[in-house]
């Protein structure tokens, strides 16, 4: 009996019972009588066959149910997730694994129990590319006994209780509470220290201001003492210079008008040495 098989596609030949040979996509031909094609139909139902013989090996998706898991901090999450497989060995699909579509889904939801159970909610959460490569690695050996690769296992969803929702609620309030408070503090910090700096480096140019000025004062007075001692004597130059200072003074301290001026005894006799 000749028959044309569909593209991406095979079916497997048994004759009394045991399995022979595959074919694949194109014609093929059974011996009537002697030999029948396996029917998958009554433990893979409609799922990756046709007709119940046709046995798809393109890539495969399979939805998981939800499930609930708890992680290693007892929060309670529920957890989708999508397989991407194909049929490598139909002969191992069919003998070595009753069902293959449940067994796959199982094997799946009971390897994600355990790699939520062996972690964190938070890094359940955050680390989910790495979740699902863990997944297909621990599921890898398994699968291909089945005669299948798994190619992807995609988590979806990660869906928190209401108790644990709220607080993680919390929990992300007070953190951003604490990072604004530590921010303000930094902020301020940085304030204070640049305006110390300022008024250190304002403290630093007012002390060289007055420096230079009474290097400036100090250097003309010197010329100025030098000139007048060569005209009228070192003795007679410093009497003259002492009177300056004196009126000096008394200009500063009569500015205020308000302000009463109490001259000393010696004052007049300061002034006569001029």
């Amino acid at each position: 009996m000749i028959t044309i098989i569909p593209q991406n596609h095979c079916r497997i030949i048994e004759r009394f019972g045991k399995p022979i040979r595959v074919q694949f996509s194109g014609l093929a031909f059974k011996l009537p009588f002697i030999e029948n094609v396996k029917n998958v139909s009554a433990a893979w139902g409609g799922e990756t066959n046709k007709n119940g013989v046709f046995l798809e090996y393109s890539e495969q998706v399979l939805d998981t149910r939800p499930r609930e898991c708890i992680t290693r901090d007892n929060a309670k999450i529920m957890v989708d997730a999508v397989i991407s497989w194909r049929l490598i060995d139909p002969l191992k699909a069919v003998y070595e694994v009753d069902n293959l579509h449940r067994s796959l889904l199982q094997a799946v939801l009971n390897a994600v129990r355990s790699q939520i159970g062996a972690c964190d909610l938070d890094d359940a959460l955050a680390a989910r590319a790495a979740l699902n490569e863990r997944l297909v690695a621990e599921l890898s050996d398994t699968t291909r006994k089945w005669g299948i690769q798994i190619i992807r296992i995609e988590i979806q969803e990660l869906k928190t209780d209401s108790a644990t929702g709220a607080a993680m609620l919390q929990q992300l309030e007070a953190e951003r509470r604490s990072r604004a408070i530590s921010m303000e503090a930094e902020g301020v910090a940085e304030a204070t220290i640049k305006a110390a700096n300022a008024e250190r480096e304002a403290a630093i140019l007012r002390a060289d201001g007055v420096a230079r000025a009474l290097e400036i004062t100090a250097t003309a007075e010197k010329c100025y003492l030098d000139t007048l001692s060569e005209s009228v004597g070192a003795e007679q130059a410093c009497k003259i210079l002492l009177a300056q200072k004196v009126i000096e003074g008394f200009d500063r301290i009569t500015k205020n008008p308000a302000d009463k001026v109490f001259l000393p005894a010696g004052v007049k006799g300061i002034l006569e040495m001029g």
